[in-house]
């Protein structure tokens, strides 16, 4: 668990699905002992893997305690407020909303649109005079991170421009001191990352979920009406048309009144797969006129946005366009120092040789071009990446579902294999899922022949493969193990025993002739009953020589015994 960045991972609560790493734009997520953590250098905070995680152990750093602290010790602490919270808070007139932000403690509530509107008078002036054939904008911090780390040889075409929400955090120090304290509110968790690298700047961001949650804590309510003395509730004053920021082409369509008949064409992409294939575009087939590419992450611009509700964009972007008025509010002469460089990152991993990567590839099985099915499982596009990130230390040769399918097939192969006894699976339909040779020898005959023609048996109806399909039938039916130990088939004698695998899905059997070791055990028995009538006739002639000898015995003792009392007689 990693809570300095932005987006982390609760370890205890990750489920092994791995859906994140399938939805993540960049891949930025390593999976140790079966946990998908988010990688930090890599990870551009688009939030995607947050809104798509079924278990929630993927979570947003929570800066409440953060703002608290920052209200506790600051005399005056400022919101920067996006221009997307018509949509977030649809029905909340901005007095109330702003009253709700005062009840926690703020100084006052500001629109970050105030800002956008120094931004765009600065990229104006940069499109003027402008030679590139392509220039970005850098108002969207994902799609900045986005270029930097994973296309960085565009990083050059950045207006070296702030985005809105630095410009509007100078504003409002240059307007209120530069010891006061500014918390951007908004749709975007990546504003999270943009303030801990500009602390000078802005303090801090939360978004509009985490405004949700501590209004609910302080049991604070939006309420439809507007208390008294809000009725023009931002300081200094409300925003222009910089408040079409957060809707796709919104920035172009307020930069274009300012840039006149320029020859810079102006363009919206939004997503970054958009944001990728129209750079990789321009790079085939560079454009014979200067174009400038206004980049959103989202899909559908800031109202995509991660920590926004998602259900109604067009019902947002009209909500927000009902708030905004028809020309930008702030003058020149408002204009803070607006620079900032950007700078490409190092490639996430460095470059290994063919001979590491067919190696990593026959780890999961993949040994030739056949086997690199690419079916994505893992959550990789291909059977490369996916050898590539393991080679990584970022993935396990585990996530691999058709190896380990493969895997388990030989290893039930080969137990069916080795055993002495027939073996044989069956559907509901009672449909041979797989079955062994030595079943198929033990019935001989064309299902021998099938087998060898077809080895496994796959499809076959169970009825034309044994003479007792009812049996396995009453198993389904029951879920019920049934045992017999011998049944009679022509001269054999067939142990049998079948069971129930998935009850009422799946029935499983296993079968043993015995006829061989019955017939010995006859054979035994009849030998054991001979031996014992001979020990018995033997020991009746030995009872009937002792008898006789007995007898004789007491006759001869008798006459003794008379001759001896005759005698002693006078």
């Amino acid at each position: 668990m990693n809570k300095v960045f932005p987006v982390y991972t609760v370890e205890a609560e990750c489920q092994d699905c791995y859906k994140c790493l399938r939805q993540c734009p960049v891949k930025a997520i390593k999976v140790e002992k079966g946990r998908a953590a988010v990688i930090p250098d890599a990870c551009i905070a688009c939030g995607r893997c947050v809104e798509v995680c079924p278990a929630g152990a993927k979570r947003i750093r929570d800066d409440l305690g953060r703002v608290q602290y920052l209200l506790s010790r600051k005399a005056k602490v400022f919101v920067s407020l996006a221009p997307s919270y018509p949509a977030a808070f649809p029905g909340v007139a901005p007095g109330a909303l702003v009253a709700a932000l005062k009840k926690l403690g703020f100084e006052g509530v500001s629109e970050t649109a105030l800002g956008a509107e120094l931004v765009n008078q600065a990229v104006s002036e940069l499109l003027g005079r402008n030679e590139r054939a392509v220039t970005l904008s850098t108002a969207c911090p994902v799609a900045v991170d986005y270029i930097r780390k994973y296309i960085p040889d565009m990083t050059d075409a950045f207006t070296p421009i702030v985005s809105p929400m630095l410009a509007h955090g100078q504003f409002l120090r240059r307007s209120y001191g530069e010891d006061i304290g500014v918390v951007f509110v908004g749709p975007c968790i990546a504003k999270k990352s943009e303030a801990d690298e500009c602390r000078q700047w802005v303090d801090a961001a939360l978004t509009f979920e985490d405004l949700l949650r501590w209004l609910d804590e302080e049991d604070l309510a939006l309420d439809a009406d507007v208390p008294d003395g809000m009725d023009n509730p931002f300081v200094p004053h409300s925003a222009g048309d910089g408040a079409l920021y957060p809707v796709a082409g919104g920035m172009n369509e307020t930069l274009r009144s300012l840039l006149g008949d320029s020859s810079t064409r102006l363009l919206s992409v939004a997503g970054l797969n958009n944001i990728k294939h129209a750079l990789e575009g321009f790079r085939l087939r560079p454009p014979v006129e200067p174009v400038f590419l206004e980049l959103l992450a989202c899909s559908g611009g800031c109202l995509g946005g991660p920590c926004v509700e998602k259900e109604n964009t067009l019902g947002g972007e009209l909500d927000i366009r009902r708030h905004v008025p028809c020309a930008a509010s702030v003058s020149e002469t408002q204009v803070p120092n607006l620079n900032r460089q950007f700078v490409s990152c190092d490639p996430p991993e460095s470059p290994v040789e063919s001979s590491q990567v067919r190696m990593a590839l026959a780890r999961i099985g993949k040994r030739t071009a056949e086997d690199e099915i690419n079916c994505g499982g893992c959550g990789y596009d291909t059977c490369r990446a996916f050898a590539l990130a393991v080679l990584a230390g970022r993935a396990e040769p585990s996530m691999c579902v058709s190896n380990l399918r493969k895997k388990a097939q030989r290893k039930a192969n080969a137990l069916l294999r080795s055993m002495p006894s027939g073996v044989v699976i069956a559907d509901s339909n009672l449909r041979v899922v797989e079955c062994n040779e030595n079943l198929a020898r033990m019935f001989g005959g064309d299902l021998l022949l099938g087998y060898q023609a077809r080895p496994g048996l796959e499809g076959v109806d169970l009825r034309k493969v044994v003479p007792f399909p009812e049996i396995f039938q009453r198993v389904l039916d029951s879920g019920q193990e049934q045992h017999r130990d011998i049944i009679h088939i022509d001269e054999r004698l067939i142990s049998l025993t079948v069971f129930s695998i998935e009850p009422h899905e799946t029935v499983g059997g296993i079968l043993l002739d015995v006829t061989s070791a019955e017939l010995r055990r006859e054979h035994i028995a009849t030998r054991a009953r001979e031996v014992i009538d001979k020990n018995l006739a033997t020991v009746q002639e030995l009872a009937f020589k002792l008898g006789e000898h007995m007898a004789d015995t007491e006759i001869l003792l008798r006459s003794i015994a008379e001759d001896y009392v005759t005698e002693r007689k006078p």
